[in-house]
């Protein structure tokens, strides 16, 4: 006995939905990809969904190019600005790109300013550019690292004091207008004096790096703002600064006056130089006014404008008269380092690299009447 098959008809939808008169939007809403994924086979599937992938990818890493190129680009503004801030270590600072216009005399306004970066820290920071090997190179800011750097020595506390703030320059600004930058700041901080200002025409006219090696044309490059009468007392003090170089140790105190007075008889008295170096020759302790002194005696009548020799105060009844440079020098070790001590008619100087102001007031007081008290 055979069984009969039946047969069922199964009506297809033809290719064209619109040939039987179907449209598109016969088909329920959002089924169209569903309907085109069936027709599909898995490896067809995959490969679209990879290549799409892809694409995402790719748009987001072309988004976040986009936006690392605008952070460095703000990033290199900032740093050519000197914005960018940071801790630098002290060690890793050096001072040699710019010939500074320090003397070796010391600097009355160091201890205030030590005291006030103690007390209530760095209000500015200094200012920095990267060198080669991890290390940085000065650009503006010599008194503060040198407070900051004294401040180690003191304390040894180089969690507080081992790393100072520092504004991060870019490399590459013109060697000209790093040191009209150095000049422009020293001109703000406070009123320099004409030899001061004639020593960094010197220094930049030493700078083998520099355009300008002539001394006088430096005075141009550097301080284009002063007026030109200014300038002609700068060039003035140049002969001045140069040929006394290491016989004064207060050439900055030297007023306008006296300073053109002393640039004239330098210039018809040759020999002048070698009289100063034996007049202060083994004379290390003398003060401002000793020197001053000296020098108005040198420069004659022709330092006017009131700031002739100074008259000596009168010696009290009983005491001998002042004998000159007549005193006792000696140098006593101390964990500070060496004491420098000098004793003179009416003067007894202690110069010790220590601040003193650190010390309590009355402690210090009790010290000096113990002293003098010891002395009768």
């Amino acid at each position: 006995m055979t069984r009969k098959r039946r047969m069922f008809d199964i009506e297809l939808p033809p290719e064209d939905p619109a040939a039987d008169g179907i449209g598109a939007e016969t088909f329920p809403a959002g089924n169209a990809d569903q309907r085109t994924d069936q027709r599909r086979g898995p490896m067809a599937t995959a490969i679209v969904e990879t290549a799409e992938s892809h694409r995402a990818r790719a748009m987001l890493e072309a988004d976040i190019r986009a936006e690392n190129d605008a952070l460095a680009q703000e990033h290199v503004r900032l740093k050519r600005a000197g914005l960018i801030v940071d801790l630098i270590a002290l060690d890793s600072i050096d001072t040699r790109k710019l010939i500074r216009d320090r003397t070796h005399a010391p600097d009355p306004e160091m201890a205030e300013l030590v005291a006030s970066i103690r007390d209530i820290g760095l209000s500015n920071p200094i200012r920095v550019e990267p060198g080669a090997d991890g290390r940085y190179e000065l650009i503006q800011g010599w008194r503060r690292l040198t407070a900051y750097r004294q401040l180690l020595e003191e304390t040894g506390d180089t969690e507080r004091w081992g790393r100072i703030p520092a504004g991060i320059a870019a490399r590459g600004d013109a060697l000209e207008a790093l040191y009209r930058r150095m000049v422009d700041e020293n001109l703000v901080r406070k009123d320099l004096s004409f030899a001061e200002m004639a020593r960094m025409a010197l220094h930049y006219a030493m700078d083998p790096h520099t355009g300008e090696h002539d001394a006088e044309k430096a005075v141009a490059v550097l301080f284009k703002s002063a007026g030109y009468q200014k300038r002609s007392y700068i060039r003035a003090f140049i002969p001045l600064v140069e040929r006394l170089d290491g016989v004064l140790l207060y050439p900055h105190e030297i007023p306008r006056a006296l300073g053109l007075s002393l640039a004239r008889r330098l210039e018809d008295q040759p020999g002048m130089v070698a009289a100063l170096k034996a007049e202060f020759d083994g004379w290390d302790t003398r003060s401002v006014m000793d020197e001053l002194a000296v020098l108005r005696r040198f420069a004659g009548a022709e330092d006017g404008a009131g700031e002739g020799p100074r008259p000596k105060p009168p010696s009290p009844p009983g005491e001998p008269p002042a004998s000159g440079k007549a005193r006792t020098t000696f140098q006593l070790p101390r964990p500070q380092g060496k004491a420098k001590c000098t004793a003179a008619n009416g003067r007894l100087e202690i110069r010790l690299p220590r601040d003193f102001t650190a010390v309590d007031r009355r402690r210090l007081e009790a010290a000096i009447v113990r002293l003098l008290d010891d002395i009768g």
